[in-house]
């Protein structure tokens, strides 16, 4: 018989059927097996060898792994882009008549992963659904291992930066939009899984009759959800999903909550990934970042926390100050923050354990992990007991002692109890009664062992008769050939050993068998016990959540009053008008990866009326980026609660922060790197307002002189005209330090430079005025550019300083040998032709000329005219 016709093969093809789209793991005893195309794509990734039963034609191939090595190929396969049904046996296969029930007991996906051993600790892992509306989209995502779930309606020019603040690991879209504009849109953003799903969990009315369901309520009016949004169908098919994923409870998941977009600094993607907030640019790690400077948390989940306050700081002067509040009165309190600091050390991820624990998928070691973080709870509570900041009064009182199930768990559980719930060793000795005298049974009932020695011993006469047991033969009596004349006629012979026989009798094998059947009871009572532990914990997921969330926000608090404490950050003013007066300001992310001191501090004074544009000029290398993205960065961080890298600071609270500073080629999808910084830039204009900050590095550098130089002054123009916004705006084009002369509120900087025998010395400090030199040449030599080339731009550059450009870009000398080669030949937005006439008119002085002089003066300016 053919073994795709077995009854055995028959449960698995059925599984397959049913998950197409997956692998099948199929328990098979101790065994996970996989079978046909499965065996030949899982032996390839986890590089396990490819069998068969069958030889020839009818073979079917196959490959498998231990049942306990399932969690490291489970990452594996899921990071290699692969979704994983597990179908497990679902009764005792003692108990089984014929063939082991089996059924698929939860589909692993890239966003439904709630092991601790396939995620990041410190990182949510979000399952994003994306709804399409009439002229919006709706967004709603959650991680499962923490019970998070959240959702809002999106302008559609928004959606990927929501996307590029959450790095959802899996994004779910109906089968009719993932063929349109939308399904582009997702299939484009790297390490993000996209996954269609039927249309009909997306519509409004089946959504709604999800999450009312889901949630026990009658309307979603009291999560401050609005029915008629986009986001509700977005939301509901979200938890369809995880409902035909994950084949358990979700009842970790109590709540949805609405995000405000309007309550937070908005970032977009591009500002995201160009200020390094949470990955560097090039190798996208979290060292080098603003996430990595403050980050000195303890506990998983206040690291998760941490990384969204850094990826959605606050736009609300209120919650922004009850943080920095707390922070403030943490910074002030050096032993307590130690104190909270080496407490929460030692707590374990209490919203993770909480989602498995409600999930009904922790392990007795789970249990055993909180009960350990469940015990400093009464000691954190005491060391936040009297605190004056609202924020930390409030954690207080958030964090609950579950007093109940912290006593069961530590009556109930051993001191390490294990990772596989069917092994035994879970429960202490002495809380159940039942279990104890099953143990002593188990153990062999040494006291019993004893007294039937003895008695034996009296009964035969034979002094060196004793009870042994292994693991072979089970229990049996020994005595040695020189009393083998006394043996009794009940003794039955078992083994026979050099100097001695094994005997067994009726009465010590009925002993063996009730130890046996006690070990039996014993894995079976421990497991109904364990069951019930978790019953328990479950019913406590909501105060579990409460008191992990107010751990998480404790840890996240004292990890900015250390940081502040080790730099010396100072706490910003913060206010509604739109000002960002910094003194002595630094890059938090440069300042921490160099030598103590070293960074040079600058100053930044922007304000509405004389200052909303700062324009920087200087060489490269000189610090330009540095000083405009520190300004951003500092915004940033006082908008998270976090102090800041100042002596002083006063900060009006913005709106949406842009960087633009920088673009990179995107062949791929067929745009230039000009034509991605004109985006970038027409995002900038249509999106800021006056509450926002803009910094632009060097815009127009990817088309010729004139037109780089015009976009950049208009650009300029429309920012601080229409936006009203503020901008600190980086360039090499000397020629915009002229705005300053045509706009009210425009200011100039540029960077210091000490000139010492040809040689040039950046002092990285920002000075008023505008740069006269942009020591290009300088800079070449000092990245190395060859002797003889530098010595040739030298040439060509006196060339050029002695003549002007034509229209066409091309280098026209001047007819008139005698004419100034003034300043302003390098400031003019506009130079032309005739402008060195021009230039000549506002040099003269009309009262200082007679008549005939001034038509004499007349005359000749009109020769020069061409």
């Amino acid at each position: 018989m053919s073994i795709a016709t077995t009854p055995m093969m028959k449960q698995y093809l059925d599984a397959k059927r049913q998950h197409p789209d997956a692998v099948v793991l199929f328990r098979m005893g101790d065994f996970y097996e996989l079978f046909l195309e499965d065996a030949e794509l899982v032996a390839r990734v986890l590089g396990l060898a490819l069998t068969s039963r069958e030889k020839g034609p009818d073979a079917v191939p196959m490959a498998g792994f231990p049942y306990h090595s399932l969690e490291q190929h489970l990452r594996k396969l899921v990071r290699a882009g692969h979704r994983v049904a597990i179908c497990d046996q679902v009764e005792d296969p003692r108990e089984a008549r014929g063939l082991v029930e089996r059924r698929v007991t939860r589909v692993v996906t890239a966003g439904t992963l709630t092991d601790d051993g396939l995620l990041e600790p410190g990182v949510n892992n979000f399952l994003a659904a994306v709804a399409v509306g009439a002229d919006r989209y709706g967004l709603a995502w959650a991680d499962v291992s923490t019970g998070a779930f959240e959702l809002c309606d999106v302008e559609p020019r928004e959606l990927a930066d929501e996307l590029g603040r959450l790095e959802p690991a899996e994004c779910l879209v109906s089968e009719d939009a993932a063929r349109g504009e939308l399904g582009e849109l997702l299939a484009a953003r790297p390490g993000m899984a996209r996954t269609t799903r039927p249309g009909w969990t997306f519509h409004p009315a089946q959504a709604r009759e999800t999450l009312v369901r889901q949630f026990g309520v009658a309307t979603l009016e009291g999560f401050g959800v609005d029915e008629a949004c986009v986001a509700l169908g977005a939301a509901g098919a979200l938890i369809d999903y995880l409902r035909e994923t994950q084949r358990t409870s979700l009842d970790h998941i109590t709540r949805v909550t609405p995000h405000r977009r309007s309550r937070t600094l908005v970032i977009d993607d591009v500002t995201r990934r160009s200020l390094e907030l949470v990955r560097t640019l090039r190798e996208g790690r979290r060292h080098g970042t603003l996430l990595g400077v403050l980050d000195q948390t303890v506990t998983p989940m206040g690291a998760r926390l941490l990384a969204q306050w850094v990826a959605n700081p606050l736009a609300v002067v209120d919650e922004i100050t009850a943080r920095q509040d707390a922070v403030e009165e943490l910074l002030g309190a050096n032993l307590l923050r130690k104190d909270l600091s080496g407490l929460l050390a030692q707590c374990y991820d209490i919203e993770r354990l909480t989602a498995r624990i409600a999930t009904r998928r922790a392990s007795p070691r789970d249990l055993g992990f909180l009960a350990r973080s469940l015990a400093l709870v009464p000691r954190l509570k005491d060391k936040l007991a009297g605190r004056t900041a609202p924020l930390l009064a409030a954690l207080d009182e958030n964090l609950e002692l579950l007093p109940e199930l912290r006593q069961t768990l530590d009556t109930a559980l051993t001191d390490d109890p294990p990772l596989v719930a069917r092994e035994g060793g879970i429960i202490r000795a002495g809380y159940h009664a039942e279990l104890d005298e099953l143990r002593e049974i188990g153990q062999g009932g040494k006291q019993w062992i004893a007294r039937f020695q003895a008695e034996e011993i009296g009964r035969t006469g034979i002094g060196s008769l004793k009870v042994g047991f292994n693991r072979v033969f089970g229990y049996y009596i020994e005595v040695t050939n020189a009393h083998a004349e006394k043996i009794p006629a009940n003794y039955v012979r078992k083994q026979t050993l050099k100097n001695a026989e094994r005997y067994i009798t009726p009465e010590l094998k009925e002993h063996e068998d009730r130890v046996l059947r006690a070990e039996e009871r014993i894995h079976e009572l421990e497991y109904e016990l364990f069951l019930k532990l978790r019953e328990q914990a479950a019913q406590e997921s909501p105060r579990l959540q409460r008191a992990a969330s107010a751990l998480a926000t404790l840890d996240a608090l004292v990890s900015l009053a250390a940081v502040a404490a080790q730099r010396r950050y100072c706490r910003p003013i913060l206010v509604a008008e739109p000002v960002l007066e910094i003194r002595d300001g630094r890059h938090a992310v440069i300042e921490s990866l160099g030598a103590e001191g070293r960074f040079v501090p600058n100053d930044t004074d922007m304000n509405p009326q004389t200052a909303r544009m700062a324009v920087v000029t200087g060489p490269n290398m000189a610090g330009k980026s540095t000083y405009i993205r520190q300004a951003a960065l500092t915004l940033v961080m006082a908008q998270i609660g976090s102090f800041v890298p100042a002596r002083s600071a006063r900060i009006g609270v913005a709106d949406r922060v842009f960087a633009r500073v920088g673009a990179s080629d995107e062949l791929a999808r067929g745009q230039s790197t000009f034509m991605v910084e004109m985006i970038e830039t027409a995002a900038i204009l249509h999106g800021a307002t006056e509450r926002s900050l803009v910094i632009l590095d060097e815009i127009g550098r990817g088309t010729s002189t004139y037109d780089g130089v015009s976009l950049a002054w208009a650009v300029a123009e429309h920012l601080h005209d229409i936006n009203r916004c503020r901008v600190l705006f980086a360039t090499h084009y000397h020629e915009l330090a002229e705005l300053a002369r045509s706009l009210d509120a425009v200011r100039n900087l540029n960077v210091a430079v000490r000139e010492w025998q040809d040689e040039i010395i950046f002092l990285h400090k920002i000075i008023e005025g505008a740069a006269d030199k942009s020591y290009g040449i300088h800079v070449a030599r000092l990245a190395g550019v060859p002797r003889a080339v530098i010595e040739r731009a030298k040439t060509i550059l006196a060339e050029l300083e002695a003549q002007h450009l034509s229209p066409d870009d091309a280098p026209r000398l001047m007819r008139n040998e005698q004419r100034r080669r003034s300043s302003f030949l390098q400031r003019s937005l506009f130079w032309g032709a005739n402008d060195h006439v021009i230039e000549a008119l506002r040099q003269i002085d009309p009262s200082g000329l007679a008549p005939d002089a001034a038509l004499a003066k007349l005359r000749e300016l009109k020769g020069e005219l061409r």
